[in-house]
């Protein structure tokens, strides 16, 4: 079975941002000059990616601007993602600066609000939802980023609910919103939404990632590995294949083996047919579920990171 080209996204803004790139989370913490990240960016490069997701708060931004500068491809071509970390909030500028000169790379493509609820800095206490600076107030000094450094400003993790509130004071509508987003989690609801404000939506986590130790469900799927038989892939390219597949949707996901990093760009063309039936798979009962390593804590208490699940809007998590 023929590999299909991997397309791109057009942003609000214009930019082209393409529909498979590569997370630099790691499930621990991990230094600036992270090895394993440098050489993780520098193969996905090797392979063909041109866009590569990282955060503040993923502790790598510096192996992750070297792997770039280091790769010899004109920085135009590269799509480069990364976040603002709650705990600057109240200090946007400060957040920009410190990420700019980590990554090194001349300019930021995409620079996200990585969660909606802040943190005060002193105390490391999540601020609740409504009190300064609200997600409002931090996406005001987000806009004022807008320029040759920073072409384009989104958000992560908020829902329907939190977009509405932010979109009635916004003076620029986020070019784009990363969320959790599989088979399991198809997002409906926001995709409709989002699509209807020009905003392109990003998966992470398409593989689903279960608590450490635990395989993810998603993988394991019948119709999943069916369909990796019937296009000579792995499952894990088909998840990946389905997410880049719907439009408007573009996916990071992360791998530091080499070949499974190589299997996630080698995506595939699915029929209709079989689109449209993993697209369902969410249906069948208990199924439509998170499956983020925190996801077990957060359907039993209702909080995530220091809000509720009503304050986050999230839906159909259990």
């Amino acid at each position: 079975m023929s590999r299909a080209a991997v397309h791109s996204c057009t942003l609000n803004t214009g930019a082209k941002m393409p529909a498979v790139g590569v997370g630099c989370w790691f499930q621990r913490p991990v230094e600036a000059e992270n090895q394993e990240t440098y050489d993780m960016v520098a193969n996905a490069l090797k392979y063909g990616y041109r866009h590569i997701d990282t955060a503040f708060g993923y502790g790598n931004e510096q192996a992750v601007g070297k792997a770039v500068r280091d790769s010899g491809i004109p920085r135009q071509e590269i799509f480069v993602t990364t976040k603002l970390t709650n705990s600057y909030h109240g200090k946007v500028q400060q957040g920009f600066e410190e990420s700019f000169k980590a990554l090194n790379i001349d300019y930021i493509d995409l620079f996200l609000v990585h969660w909606p609820q802040g943190e005060d800095p002193e105390t490391g206490k999540t601020i609740p939802k409504g009190q300064s600076p609200t997600f409002v107030d931090t996406w005001k000094n987000m806009e004022k980023l807008v320029g040759p450094r920073c072409k384009a400003i989104g958000v992560s993790n908020f829902s329907v609910k939190n977009l509405e509130i932010l979109l009635k004071e916004a003076k620029v509508v986020p070019a784009a919103n990363q969320v959790e987003s599989h088979i399991y989690l198809p997002q409906a609801s926001l995709d409709k939404y989002c699509k209807d404000k020009g905003i392109v939506l990003t998966a992470y986590s398409p593989l689903g990632q279960p608590a450490s130790g635990k395989s993810s469900p998603i993988l394991d799927e019948p119709l999943v590995k069916e369909l990796a038989k019937k296009y000579d892939t792995q499952p894990g390219t088909i998840l990946i294949s389905w997410v880049a597949q719907r439009p408007n949707w573009n996916t990071v996901p992360k791998s530091s083996n080499p070949a499974r990093l190589k299997a996630n760009f080698e995506i595939v063309k699915l029929d209709q047919a079989d689109h449209d039936a993993l697209s369902a798979i969410h249906k069948e009962s208990g199924k439509t579920t998170s499956l983020v390593d925190y996801a077990e804590k957060m359907k039993k208490e209702r909080v995530v990171f220091g809000w509720s699940v009503e304050d986050m809007g999230w839906e159909n998590l259990d």
